[in-house]
């Protein structure tokens, strides 16, 4: 990464951060929140996780989730340009792998659920079959999403020590 100059090595220590901080948000539901959400009655627990989704569309998560997943694609798109110097497949792997495994995870099964779920009435009958599957299938791609965050960033922290 040094012979491409100081941004490549910055731009991919800050896409392994940014894997990390997203691997430790999305840890944090799959260990314990979303366990103590589904103990909750179902129209209290869907209320709560109605306002998560809202309150987790912010600049700071946004910013480092969204941000992470561009910075990624740039080391992406530079590691195939430098292709074979050294570091350059784990670069590729851990930037691939956060795109895929934790962006459009996130977008093709967790978002969806998230609008169906905000969709319901917390109170309803109805509310709270929604709320027994979304426990199960969320909570399922979130540990999909989780473990692809921190390989992510162990890949791309083995192209910087790679590369030297």
């Amino acid at each position: 990464m040094t012979d491409a100059g100081p941004w490549l090595f910055a731009l991919t220590l800050v896409s392994a951060l940014g894997c990390g901080l997203i691997a430790g948000a999305f840890f944090a539901f799959s260990s314990f929140v979303m366990s103590a959400l589904g103990r909750l009655p179902p129209a209290s627990g869907i209320a709560a996780m109605q306002s998560i989704n809202i309150v987790v569309i912010n600049p700071v998560f946004l910013g480092v989730f969204l941000g992470t997943a561009a910075a990624c694609l740039g080391v992406l798109i530079s590691a195939f340009l430098r292709w074979p110097a050294p570091g350059t497949s784990y670069a590729i792997a851990g930037s691939a792998l956060y795109i895929a495994g934790t962006f459009l995870v996130t977008m093709a099964f967790n978002v969806p659920r998230n609008n169906m779920l905000a969709a319901v009435d917390p109170a309803s009958h109805g509310g709270a079959r929604v709320w027994a599957g979304y426990l199960v299938t969320w909570t399922r791609w979130n540990h999909v999403r989780t473990a692809a965050a921190l390989a992510a960033a162990a890949l791309l922290i083995m192209a910087l020590v790679q590369a030297g």
